[in-house]
């Protein structure tokens, strides 16, 4: 038996045929795969969420807790920082108090409208903090406020009955 042209190509030679017109004819994937992309984004955005809280800058004073709410925001308040040994902070810049109304001043200037946030140490002395609020409502600001954190006994509330859920 004789072996024409065609049977040589269908012995041996359709592979040939196969593997260039088989992958050939595909192309090129054109598809982007977005799962990677969005683990990324998911990671960073959890990431982000959690490291927020802590980027909170200012001195580290521990408030007193107490049932009044959260004050709505108001435009760029001036922050004086009390700390349980008496050192007075205006910002983040240590300040005798000598120099805390005239510090104020220039940082307000004619505006004495701007609000003033004390957060004082709830180990502080009652004293400083007082003299401290009196040197701010004698410099003629309006807009003084004590920070305190939440989650403290009522003034009016029986302590055992805001200790049982």
């Amino acid at each position: 038996m004789g072996l024409s042209a065609n049977d040589a190509f269908a012995a041996g030679g359709g592979r040939r045929n196969r593997r260039r017109y088989g992958r050939g004819r595909r192309g090129a994937l054109s598809e982007i795969n977005v799962t990677p992309l969005v683990d990324v984004m998911l990671v960073l955005l959890i990431i982000f969420m959690i490291s927020a809280p802590l980027l909170t800058a200012g001195v580290p004073v521990e408030l007193p807790k107490t049932e009044a709410g959260a004050m709505q925001d108001q435009p760029e308040p001036i922050t004086v920082s009390v700390q349980a040994n008496g050192s007075i902070f205006v910002g983040e810049d240590a300040v005798p108090f000598a120099r805390l109304a005239p510090r104020l001043k220039e940082m307000a200037g004619p505006e004495t409208t701007r609000p003033i946030y004390v957060r004082a140490d709830g180990k502080a002395s009652y004293e400083v903090v007082a003299q401290v609020m009196a040197s701010l409502s004698t410099s003629g600001f309006t807009s003084i406020n004590l920070i305190t954190e939440t989650g403290g006994p009522s003034s009016g509330a029986n302590p055992e009955e805001a200790a049982t859920p």
